[in-house]
């Protein structure tokens, strides 16, 4: 249940984001649809479970000396990864909007859990 909840969460965050940046900086984070936002979700969480980790072992040098902030360029490589699976439905141009879109991901997830998913958690 909780990877649904974690599938829709990020699909708004990802729709938020993408509004935002069309505001901010037209066409250079765009996705189509409803169905593409959760379509990208599913293919992030993919890749955050079996790409992230092999990226993370193997930058881990450079990560320990960057005291951790490497990982956000690996999460930024994960969305790239992710859009060149997706095609034109989802679309991040340039690496520096992947790592701009990959902090406020971030960002918003980080509210999101702790405003809305651990209340909701601690009443069970």
């Amino acid at each position: 249940m909780r990877w649904i909840i974690s599938i829709i969460s990020n699909s708004i965050v990802l729709i938020v984001i993408a509004g935002i940046f069309k505001i901010l900086v037209p066409s250079s984070f765009y996705i189509e649809n409803v169905t593409t936002a959760i379509a990208a979700s599913i293919v992030l969480a993919l890749l955050n479970a079996f790409i992230k980790p092999l990226l993370i072992v193997v930058t881990l040098p450079i990560t320990v000396v960057t005291f951790g902030l490497f990982l956000i360029v690996i999460n930024a490589i994960t969305l790239k990864i992710a859009d060149s699976l997706l095609g034109a439905a989802f679309d991040i141009k340039g690496f520096g909007t992947a790592v701009a879109v990959a902090v406020c991901i971030s960002v918003l997830n980080m509210l999101i859990d702790k405003v809305i998913v651990e209340p909701l958690s601690r009443k069970d």
